[in-house]
């Protein structure tokens, strides 16, 4: 058995594909943590894997006159930011990974670092096209209700209430009609074109804050988590990344000092004000601790470290062994100590990430031999988030790393919703059909 791949030149080559009925998983930018894209082949051994690499389609940009970017292909962030500059304009979601491409973000519901200002891109898009089962273009509107008409969708938004405060639920939101695409992870069509709303390119300020190490102190690390949710307005993104993540970059690329670090980005409009009110106000911070950073220092720091996490795992020959968690506000002490223990295990790891949503990716950094007992440790924690009431994979999607650990979050109502979802809209299964609404 192998792994197959397929590569579209237009939009005629990918419809014919769709109407071969040949089950496939999509994909674009293969920047997917929760898609192990160098273990395929090993984990599917037993029957052919067919993939579909979207990244060869045309592409295109326009804006519309309130102001909306219209993406159409494979676009990414990066890219989108620089068509917005020439009028003035900016994209309010920012992935970590800029590369990756934005129709891909909004099937696997990514959020990234100004989620803490702007809220999730899922409450961004206006508007998207995809094609359907038939390889017909279906466009979709977020002002239309999601179809109320299945046998479960009640009982199942029901469910979805707990986890309104999150980024994303342990499933999709299924609340407007765009919620079909977004977060079904390409499970029930090929999303081919897509609406965010943007916002005005404000002159921006960066900070960068040192704080002891998470593992020995965390007084200064929840006495802020506490106080900047009352700077929503004048912060975009609060940013963490602890001693150990920087221990992966080369010793120059370091501004650490052997420290945790948390980066802001402010309003210049409102940067004294927060100066004053916020960094002032901290009991347990040292002023001299806290200084200005570059927007491309910033990005280049932020970015560098999760890449230098994949290589390292890649090297090791290992699967990722990583958290997506969020927890409530007033939970973040709980997620510390979780990771606490962790951090006693005699494995390597580091943490970072969006720490004003309370939302921190813990990864493990195991040998070969250490991967059973992180996957152990994984499976205990997750069971703890559920007692908690917290979100496992509040960013990232499940894919098909996460696949093992997602099921227990599941009520009744949502695996039938699945059932019936994957009837109407892919009832022959050809649209990922490894992917969770399909496990039992």
């Amino acid at each position: 058995m192998s792994l197959i791949k397929y590569r579209f030149k237009n939009i005629e080559e990918l419809k014919k594909h769709i109407l071969s009925d040949i089950p496939t998983f999509y994909f674009s930018s293969a920047t997917s943590t929760v898609i192990p894209y160098d273990k395929l082949e090993e984990l599917y051994k037993e029957k052919d894997f067919h993939m579909a690499d979207l990244s060869g389609l045309p592409a295109a940009m326009k804006i519309t006159d309130e102001g909306n970017l219209i993406v159409r292909g494979p676009v990414n962030w990066e890219e989108a930011k620089i068509f917005l500059k020439q009028y003035n304009r900016t994209i309010k979601t920012a992935p970590t990974e800029s590369l990756a491409l934005i129709t891909a973000g909004a099937a696997t519901s990514a959020t990234g670092e100004r989620c803490f200002h702007f809220g999730t891109l899922r409450s961004q898009i206006k508007r998207m096209k995809y094609l359907d089962q038939n390889a017909n273009e279906i466009e979709l509107h977020s002002k239309n209700d999601f179809p109320q008409d299945f046998n479960k969708i009640k009982e199942y938004q029901k469910e979805y209430k707990d986890y309104l405060d999150f980024k994303n639920a342990p499933f999709p939101r299924f609340e407007k009609e765009t919620d079909l695409l977004v977060g079904t992870e390409g499970q029930l069509g090929v999303i081919t074109e897509i609406e965010i709303e943007t916002c005005e390119n404000k002159p921006v300020n960066h900070l960068f804050m040192l704080l002891p190490k998470w593992e020995d102190d965390d007084s200064l690390h929840l006495e802020i988590i506490k106080k900047i949710q009352n700077y929503r307005d004048q912060v975009i993104l609060c940013e963490f990344i602890d001693s150990n993540s920087f221990t992966y970059l080369p010793e120059e690329e370091r501004p650490n000092q052997n420290m945790d670090t948390l980066f802001f980005e402010i309003f210049t409009d409102q940067f004294e004000a927060f100066y004053e009110h916020f960094v002032l106000s901290l009991e347990n911070l040292n002023q001299d601790l806290v200084f200005e950073i570059s927007e491309t220092k910033f990005h280049q720091t932020r970015a560098s470290i999760p890449r230098a996490v994949f290589e390292t795992n890649s090297r090791m020959g290992v699967v990722k062994k990583g958290t997506d968690v969020q927890l409530r506000i007033e939970q973040f002490e709980n997620l510390l100590s979780i990771y606490r223990k962790f951090s006693k295990k005699n494995i390597r790891y580091n943490l970072f990430g969006h720490f004003g949503d309370a939302h921190l990716h813990f990864n493990f950094m195991p040998t070969p031999e250490q991967t059973q007992d992180c996957q152990e440790e994984l499976e205990n924690m997750y069971k703890l988030v559920k007692e908690l009431k917290g979100s496992p994979f509040a960013e990232h999607g499940i894919g098909i790393i996460k696949q093992k650990f997602i099921k227990e979050y599941w009520p009744p109502s949502v695996k039938d919703l699945f059932k019936e979802l994957k009837i109407r809209y892919d009832s022959k299964n050809k649209f990922f059909p490894q992917g969770f609404m399909s496990i039992d």
